[in-house]
């Protein structure tokens, strides 16, 4: 026997790792390769037996493969058969049932075989099965009569169908019906009852089969429940005993549970891996037992587990072999619990581990083909070759089988073929081909020329390069022309060819090669690779809460790459915005108008592009005043508290914080609604006090943080028992309104406040420091009673009681009051007056003995006037003025009294009724205080050098005047002041006249008058002085005539010469007499003239001699302050003796003083004439 060729163990491996490599590969279809099965029909193919029958099998291979079919092991022959056809260059057969023929017929075990010159593969074992939906069997049902509380199982036992049918329980209206924790449909399909309830009875109840795969629904036979009391039911045994199915007369007392489903205390449960496991328990009692389920061994998966019908059935989803195990389930209720135990084993059809990969070779390499496989039990493996089993395969040197996996070595073109691999074990099994193609090709890249990869910076790029060839080629990667190969420190080179680059940037944008080698050649290709800014979203939406009915807006601004296209779009709870006309987007913005409750939710902006999507999220939640509670009920009634319950409206997301409950009075204020009391948001019941004799009718508002809802609808009315008051009359008051009696005042009760009808006040009264008993009068529903015939101004204890037809209320606190006031009859006396100074004095008195006020003291009040003489009081009335002093001072203050005057004065007290006598009439004298300005100053007959001054005394003299005082001072053309003249004026004068004053000047006049107290305040005025008349008319005569138009003319043009002449000169640095003047008495606000530009420098006009403006001469207060009147006549001359010509001219040289001309010209009242113009020349 020859020896089996033995590999090392260090080979093995290298040899599965080449094959992990080879397997990677897809065969270009233009090259020789063995078949490969591509599409077929599942392993359990159930057919619609009303439809042609189609079993897939399609293949590619090269040569294109030949088809073959087995049906149920033997070859099955197509040709023979009329009805069977075959696709063309297809494996998949088409068989023809609708004509003729049936599809029981053609039920069986189908495999199809692809095969060409390089192998054979075959399809998986096809079971065709036609689906069936048979009817019920008939049967008679009867009537089912139990008794109220008692369990109940309505059997449901569909047909057997294929598919198995889905089974629901309906009415003869085919509503389905209700089910809960009480009433429930098994897995088998069952109706469990755990207790009936008189509301269960019913004649149609009927199970309903529905066979999926055919759209057919069958129907059980309609089955009748009656659920009667026990009474009823001896009635109905007695009657129809013979005839009626009886379950039996237990008790329909509390009970507790035990199991429907599944009997006893254990029960198995086998389940295949990767199945949806599902445990039932259905127990029956009274009270309904609630489910619970644990895993004793363990936990339950949480992120599997799932509870289904009111949980009554477990269900654990992809079970796999850790879920073995005992489960429980729990029955309990009020009087006891049961368990029941359920041993679940979790098997496994075969399942892949690794299946076998198809495997390239070149001639002369090793390889291998590897499958494994698991599964509960252990899945057998066996190995075909071209569909036949590997031990009758023609033998092969190149391979060797080593249990799952096939080794082999040093292949030749004859070792191509094609393998299946079998895994199977009682559950299933598992069928893959794989084949061994031998090639020897040089390297082909299979990636297009010049593909542009566009990556997003910061994110993996991959590049592809597919490649084929046998051997199996190696793969190198460069960048740019002239790059070196890229190496896996930065880049990562895949298996595929595929070069990765981890984190693309800026900078990794440009052209990659990819060059494939092995012995028999090399291939190339150019890929370019751009790298685009990432989109982002630079304004995100940001979360808003909104009332109901406004406005909102959510803003999204993207900024992507200028080269890509970017489209943003808006989700609502990442579903497309509702078609609504309310909702409007524009590039940056959602705006959504006249919010809703439905609008509530998650608004996300994504935005796209070719590269990449990015999103914001933000949450829109509509709020608003909640809905107005609703199902007010009135609970526990008595006769002084009730309780009210209700159900609160929708908060509208925002939480209740109060309810505020109001009620209304429809007895005594019908639809006034009063606040009774508020709860916090979480209760909904309120223990409400309340008074007797009210119909009382409540409603409840709910708030939130937005406000208050509307009131609910009103409660039921809850009239009270009548009572005694509980309280009394409140604002007691005793006043009289005569000397002789009491006026006793109250603030009734209400309606409410009346505990009962016919409410009436027992009004009493005594004087508080006598011993007389209380006197009382009982008065109706009033709120005031009149006591006559009581003493003057005398305390009175007064009380005032409550009652009605049930009785009295609580006894009073007595109150103090008293009786009538009347004129008080005694003066103050020892009045006193100390005067303070010209306007002010201070009055004091003796206060008023007490018992002589007949009153409550109210204060002092003053009289004083200005006394008059005899000749005066007779022209006029006597204005007398009055001050009121609270409560008993005894002094007080007179303030704005007139200087030197005499005044008179007295006192009188005041109580509540009035004044009463005066006190003797004090007189007193003011001192003497300043005068008011004299009433009118006015000039007449102005002169050349003279003015008349005449004036009225002061309106207000204050005392004895003394004399006058008049300044004055001349104002010149710039309205700048002259020195300050200060004259007296003897008191008696009312006329004055100024002599020796320059002509056509003005002057400003300070006049006031004088008392031993002061001067007084001042009146100004201004005047000009006249030109002389001749000359004035010798002015007018000479401008008149053309003789000196000419001669002004001439004048003019001369000066027009000199001024050219003198230009000309100063531009050469000469010197005029007017100049040397200035440079001898420079003054030094006046810049001199730079001799280096020849430039003249600037004026400066300093604060302290602006000129005085037309208008703007004196103060606001008629007073001329000294620092604004610093300039005078006397700057403008030589030193202080400067005099004036008599036409009004400078006499001597030009002033070294130069100051701005005023921007309004000559502010004089008389216009200028041409002699002064000629005079300026001089």
């Amino acid at each position: 026997m020859p020896k089996k060729k033995r590999l090392s163990a260090g080979r093995v491996p290298l040899i599965l790792f080449l094959c992990q490599m080879v397997s990677a590969l897809e065969v270009p279809l233009d090259l020789v390769q063995p078949p490969t099965i591509t599409q077929q029909s599942p392993k359990d193919y159930i057919i619609d037996p009303r439809e042609n029958i189609v079993i897939q099998c399609e293949a590619k291979g090269k040569p294109p493969p030949s088809f073959s079919w087995t049906q149920n092991g033997t070859h099955f022959d197509t040709d023979k058969d009329p009805l069977v056809t075959m696709k063309p260059d297809s494996g998949t057969l088409i068989i023809n049932i609708m004509s003729e023929g049936k599809a029981e017929m053609y039920e069986g075990v189908y495999q199809c075989t692809a095969r060409n010159e390089r192998g054979a593969a075959i399809s998986n074992n096809i079971v065709i099965r036609p689906s069936r939906s048979p009817l019920w069997t008939k049967e008679k049902l009867e009537p089912i009569i139990l008794q109220n509380g008692q369990p109940l199982v309505l059997p449901c036992r569909p047909p057997v169908g294929l598919p198995p049918p889905i089974i629901f329980w309906m009415d003869n209206s085919f509503q389905r019906l209700p089910q809960s924790e009480r009433v429930s449909q098994g897995l088998n399909g069952d109706l469990y009852f755990s207790n009936v309830l008189p509301e269960d009875t019913r004649e149609d109840y009927i199970c309903y089969a529905r066979f999926n795969h055919t759209q057919t629904i069958q129907q059980k036979q309609p089955i009748s429940v009656k659920v009667i009391s026990v009474d009823e039911l001896n009635d109905t045994i007695a009657a129809n005993l013979s005839d009626t199915e009886f379950y039996g007369a237990k008790s329909n007392r509390e009970r507790p549970p035990t199991f429907l489903t599944p009997e006893g205390n254990t029960s198995n449960k086998e389940e295949l891996r990767g199945n949806i496991l599902s445990l039932e328990c259905i127990a029956e009692g009274l009270p309904t037992p609630v489910i619970y389920w644990i895993k004793e061994d363990g936990t339950l998966p949480s992120n599997r587990t799932f509870y289904r019908n009111f949980q009554k059935t477990l269900q654990i989803t992809q079970v796999s072999e850790a879920d073995s195990g005992n489960y429980q389930c729990i029955a309990k209720n009020a009087l006891g619990a049961i368990h029941h135990t359920i041993s679940v084993t979790v098997k496994a059809a075969p399942y892949w581990i690794m299946a076998p990969q198809n495997l390239v070779l070149s001639p002369g390499e090793d390889g291998a083909l590897i499958c494994r496989a698991n599964g509960n039990p252990k899945p057998r493996i066996s190995w075909l070759s071209n569909g036949v089993p590997i031990e009758i395969a023609p033998d092969d040197p190149s391979r060797k089988i080593d249990g799952d996996t096939i080794i082999f070595s040093n292949v030749q073109e004859r070792s191509s073929a094609v393998y299946q691999c079998n895994a199977s074990n009682e559950y299933g099994y598992l069928l893959a081909n794989a084949f061994v193609n031998v090639l020897a090709e040089p390297p082909r890249i299979l990636t297009s020329a010049s593909t542009l990869y566009q990556v997003i910076a910061d994110r993996p790029a991959l590049l592809d390069c597919v490649f084929f060839g046998s051997p199996l080629p190696t793969v190198e990667w460069f960048k740019g022309a002239e790059g070196g190969a890229l190496h896996e420190d930065i880049y990562v080179l895949h298996e595929n060819g595929t070069l990765g680059i981890p984190v693309a940037q800026k900078e990794s944008s440009g052209t990659y090669t990819c060059v494939a080698r092995n012995k028999l050649g090399m291939a190339k290709n150019e890929v370019n690779l751009e790298i685009k800014d990432p989109t982002r979203i630079i304004k995100q939406p940001e979360y808003a809460v909104v009332q109901r009915g406004s406005t909102v807006s959510f803003e999204c601004k993207v900024k992507h790459d200028h080269t890509l296209l970017a489209t943003v779009t808006w989700l609502k709870d990442n579903r497309e915005l509702p078609s609504d006309g309310r909702f409007t987007v524009d590039k940056d913005h959602l705006v959504v108008a006249d919010v809703g409750d439905n609008d509530g939710g998650t608004y996300t902006c994504v935005a796209n592009t070719t590269l990449d999507t990015v999103s914001a999220s933000a949450v829109l939640g509509v709020v608003d005043v909640p809905s107005p509670p609703f199902d007010l009920e009135l609970t526990d009634q008595l006769d002084k508290s009730v309780q009210l319950s209700w159900t609160p409206g929708d908060d509208n997301n925002r939480p209740i914080t109060k309810f505020i409950i109001e009620y209304e009075d429809a007895m005594h204020e019908a639809g006034l609604w009063h606040h009774q009391t508020e709860v916090p948001g979480t209760q909904t019941t309120a223990q409400l006090k309340l008074s007797p004799y009210v119909n009382y009718c409540f409603r409840v508002r709910a708030e939130n943080r937005v406000g208050k809802s509307l009131p609910s609808q009103p409660s039921e009315q809850y009239l009270t028992k009548a009572a005694e008051p509980d309280k009394n009359p409140t604002t007691v008051e005793g006043l009289g309104s005569e000397p002789d009696n009491l006026v006793i005042t109250w603030k009734p009760l209400n309606g409410f406040e009346s505990n009962g009808p016919g409410l009436q006040y027992k009004v009493s009264w005594r004087q508080k420091d006598g011993d007389d008993e209380w006197t009382s009068v009982v008065v109706a529903n009033v709120s005031k009673y009149i006591v006559s015939g009581t003493p003057t101004f005398v305390p009175y204890l007064i009380k005032v009681q409550a009652l009605n037809d049930v009785g009295f209320a609580p006894e009073p606190a007595a109150v103090m009051g008293h009786s009538g006031e009347d004129l008080p009859m005694v003066a103050p006396g020892n009045v006193r007056v100390n005067v303070l100074n010209s306007t002010l004095a201070e009055v004091h008195w003796d206060p008023v003995p007490l018992k002589s006020i007949r009153g409550h003291l109210q204060g002092y009040r003053i009289y004083y006037w200005k006394a008059q003489t005899s000749s005066k009081r007779n022209r006029r009335h006597i204005e007398k003025k009055i001050l009121t002093f609270q409560g008993s001072k005894t002094h007080g203050m007179l303030p704005g009294l007139e200087p030197f005057s005499h005044y008179m004065v007295n006192v009188r007290v005041v109580n509540g009724k009035g004044e009463g006598p005066a006190s003797p009439d004090r007189d007193f004298h003011t001192p003497e205080g300043v005068p008011s300005a004299p009433s009118a100053l006015k000039i007449v007959n102005p002169t050349l050098d003279s003015l008349t001054l005449e004036w009225d005394p002061p309106r207000h003299p204050n005392g004895i005047l003394t004399e006058y005082t008049l300044k004055y001072q001349p104002i010149n053309s710039t309205h700048e002041l002259g020195p300050l003249i200060d004259l007296k004026i003897p008191a008696n004068k009312t006329r004055w006249t100024l002599k020796n004053l320059n002509f056509s000047t003005r002057y400003k006049f300070y006049f006031y008058a004088q008392t031993s107290a002061g001067s007084g305040s001042q009146i100004t005025e201004e005047a000009v002085t006249t030109v002389d008349e001749a000359m004035a008319s010798r002015q007018v005569d000479i401008a008149t005539q053309g003789w000196f138009i000419g001669l002004m003319c001439a004048v003019a043009l001369l000066i027009l010469i000199l001024l050219i002449v003198c230009f000309i000169r100063r531009n050469k640095g000469g010197k005029y007499p007017v100049k040397e003047k200035e440079d001898a008495h420079a003054d030094p606000e006046i810049q001199p003239m730079k001799e280096d530009d020849g430039t003249f420098g600037e004026y400066s006009d300093a604060e302290d001699h602006k000129p005085l403006k037309k208008g703007s001469r004196t103060p606001s207060d008629r007073t001329v302050k000294k620092e604004d009147s610093d300039d005078s006549l006397v700057d403008y001359g030589e030193g202080v003796n400067g005099q004036f010509n008599e036409d009004g001219s400078f006499i001597g040289q030009y002033s070294g003083k130069k100051e701005k001309e005023p921007a309004e010209g000559n502010e004089s009242s008389e216009a200028p004439s041409p002699v002064n113009a000629m005079n300026s020349f001089v």
